[in-house]
């Protein structure tokens, strides 16, 4: 996996650098700011770009605005968005083009777990981060159960069955169940792939709460 880093904080930078390499990954480029981001990308053609929401000059949402032109430019690029504090709009407004995924800057201690979202999203998976369909799913899924619950946001989070088996320790065919109630009570079908998946249960959120809908 190539990867292009774009963080401002140079000691966190570092940090996401060493872990890739001493995964085996290769980063090809590290960028401090959005355009340096851009021209990274441009130059390098990674299979996933690593991007701070917030990047200079104003530290809003810089990084999110290359997204969306790494996205718009280079579709084969993944991106993987990642925040101090929950921005939910960045992440409904990308996730249901597939090769992204937004994760809180605290998911990267899970080590392992990071870098399987990472190479989920370079192979053109999704990612969502469990608190931003926490935030989303108190009402509209009042009919779930608690562990239904915590299926759903592994779903969105992009895993497989056998993933979230492995995750909260139950067989395989518990979690078939289990998803298949998920989406039995949302009004879904299950979809032929862990992405189409995600789009579902994003298709459901989007649709309880409208101003998501960006």
């Amino acid at each position: 996996m190539r990867v292009v880093l774009a963080e401002d904080q140079v000691l966190l930078r570092a940090g996401l650098a060493r872990l890739f390499a001493d995964a085996g990954e290769e980063v090809v480029a590290e960028a401090g700011d959005a355009d340096a981001l851009l021209r990274a990308v441009e130059q390098h053609e990674p299979d996933i770009a690593v991007v701070d929401i917030r990047m200079p000059p104003t530290f809003t949402d810089e990084g999110a605005r290359a997204a969306r032109r790494i996205r718009a430019d280079h579709p084969q690029v993944g991106v993987l968005l990642l925040s101090q504090h929950l921005e939910t709009e960045h992440a409904m407004a990308l996730v249901t083009q597939g090769g992204f995924g937004y994760l809180l800057k605290d998911r990267v201690l899970a080590v392992d777990d990071f870098l399987d979202a990472a190479r989920r999203v370079a192979r053109g998976g999704s990612a969502l981060d469990p608190q931003v369909v926490a935030g989303l799913v108190e009402d509209p899924l009042s009919d779930l159960t608690a562990r239904e619950r915590e299926v759903l946001a592994l779903m969105a989070e992009g895993l497989t069955n056998a993933g979230i088996a492995k995750r909260l320790w139950l067989t395989d065919r518990t979690v078939e169940s289990h998803v298949r109630n998920v989406l039995m009570k949302l009004g879904l079908r299950e979809g032929e792939d862990e992405h189409r998946r995600v789009l579902a249960v994003l298709a459901h959120l989007r649709a309880a709460h409208p101003q998501y809908q960006r």
